[in-house]
């Protein structure tokens, strides 16, 4: 395990925070506290992972969320309420919407579309994305200490079946959020086209 996670524990979490990724990194953080990754490079691949893709959907939603808007409508009215936060509440936002769960995605492609400049963003992005990485890292290293002291030897199994839970639950919600995506020919039926 300790060979498996040193040549392909970090690129691991740098791939999934840069998609969301907080179960990923309280794991390895619990594998850190056990001896098998290091900690700060826990941190460190948490933080690039989450900047890097936060970039990208900026980026995304600079250039191009306009355009995909108007091709998806319906996508707009589940976004609204994002502009109506950023109007209000700009810089405390973009600090914060990564600690929500379930908008970390949509989020940085919403502010590139409201004209936040590339500065700005990269700058509040680069503190959250800091912040974010040492906290969930340093939460799951200390969540390991306190499985430790509860377990005992029983440690490495609990781990082990808690691992799998979130695995199963993340696919769940994976499976459920696209079962929930309206079928693209049912959002452009119209009551007018229904009704013929």
């Amino acid at each position: 395990m300790q060979e498996y996670l040193d040549t392909y524990g970090y690129f691991a979490i740098l791939l999934f925070t840069f998609l969301e990724g907080e179960t990923i990194v309280i794991l390895a953080g619990i594998a850190a506290y056990q001896g098998y990754m290091n900690v700060y490079l826990v941190a460190v691949s948490g933080f690039c992972g989450s900047f890097l893709g936060d970039q990208l959907y900026y980026a995304i939603g600079r250039h191009y969320g306009t355009p995909l808007l108007n091709r998806w409508p319906h996508l707009r009215k589940r976004i609204e309420w994002v502009f109506d936060i950023l109007r209000r509440y700009e810089t405390l936002y973009i600090l914060s919407f990564r600690f929500i769960y379930g908008v970390r995605n949509i989020s940085p492609f919403v502010i590139g579309m409201t004209g936040i400049s590339r500065l700005k963003f990269m700058t509040l992005n680069c503190l959250a994305a800091m912040l974010w990485a040492s906290t969930f890292s340093a939460g799951g290293y200390f969540f390991g200490h306190a499985i430790e002291r509860i377990l005992g030897e029983n440690q490495t199994k609990a781990l082990l079946v808690l691992g799998g839970i979130a695995l199963t639950v993340g696919v769940v919600i994976a499976v459920r959020k696209r079962l929930r995506k309206p079928r693209p020919d049912k959002a452009a039926e119209t009551p007018e086209t229904a009704a013929e």
